[in-house]
């Protein structure tokens, strides 16, 4: 059964918000997410472990799913509902054979080639990405662009998760040009409230 991804998909950032993962897994669900990746670039393996349990707990009361970045054997280790592959991390098939069939992968594509491959991959969405020109990556990847987003949409059968420099203001052409899912860090943190603006996003979409 294909994966039904909501239009909003935070991805939490303890740099931005000076927050632990758990504080903004507790604030996103307030503001109505009910589909959270877990991201850490900094933190020791040990300690996003840890915060990754504190988070899974919040996730876990408010029926929250949790998708941890990167970390394989994180995502495991905490009985989380997936993992989200970069292209340098391990192969989708080495994946599914860890998690097996009942959770969640995502996959980082960034350009039509790689999304066209990873289309045949055993994952359960494409992201895609960066769509604008981003800050929370230090070398990102080439832009993508709104064109190439939806020529990728119309050449893909998994759902396609838009993610780079997306803001409220530009949620609804990203949509249009064919993102199934627009997964979000910056533009949810530096509003201010971090419930509100997730809900101005839902609301929206």
């Amino acid at each position: 059964m294909p994966l039904s991804l909501p239009k909003l998909y935070p991805i939490t950032d303890a740099r931005i918000t000076g927050l632990s993962h758990a504080e903004q897994v507790e604030r996103l669900a307030a503001g109505g997410a009910t589909f959270i990746q877990l991201r850490e670039k900094i933190a020791s393996p040990r300690d996003f472990y840890q915060s990754a349990v504190e988070a899974m707990k919040v996730a876990r009361r408010l029926g929250v799913q949790i998708i941890i970045n990167d970390r394989v054997d994180i995502a495991i280790a905490v009985a989380a509902d997936g993992a989200h592959l970069g292209q340098d991390d391990l192969p989708p098939e080495r994946v599914r054979a860890l998690l097996g069939d009942s959770r969640i992968i995502g996959y980082s594509t960034h350009n039509l080639k790689q999304a066209l491959e990873a289309d045949f991959a055993p994952v359960d969405y494409i992201a895609v990405g960066p769509v604008f020109q981003t800050s929370t990556k230090e070398k990102p990847d080439p832009v993508v662009g709104l064109a190439t987003l939806g020529e990728i949409k119309r050449r893909i059968s998994k759902p396609l998760v838009a993610i780079g420099g997306i803001t409220l203001d530009r949620a609804q052409e990203v949509v249009r040009a064919g993102a199934d899912s627009l997964a979000i860090i910056s533009d949810l943190y530096r509003a201010g409230d971090i419930a509100e603006r997730a809900s101005e996003f839902l609301n929206l979409l």
